[in-house]
């Protein structure tokens, strides 16, 4: 069976973030504003979903 899939777009800038939440979005591989990378809905991506949830928008593909 096919894993679930999540399409993640930045939606809020970085600029004045804390550093911890910079680092998170980093890793996810959001660079721009409005940028999406699409990631596999397991337990460690919805932890970083949970530390950066307000600067984030999140779809199921």
């Amino acid at each position: 069976m096919a894993e679930k899939m999540l399409k993640i777009t930045l939606i809020k800038s970085t600029i004045g973030a804390v550093p911890k939440n910079k680092a998170v979005i980093e890793s996810m591989g959001l660079r721009k504003l409005n940028s999406s990378v699409t990631l596999p809905d397991n337990a460690s991506t919805r932890g970083q979903i949970r530390k950066i949830g307000h600067m984030i928008k999140v779809e199921e593909v």
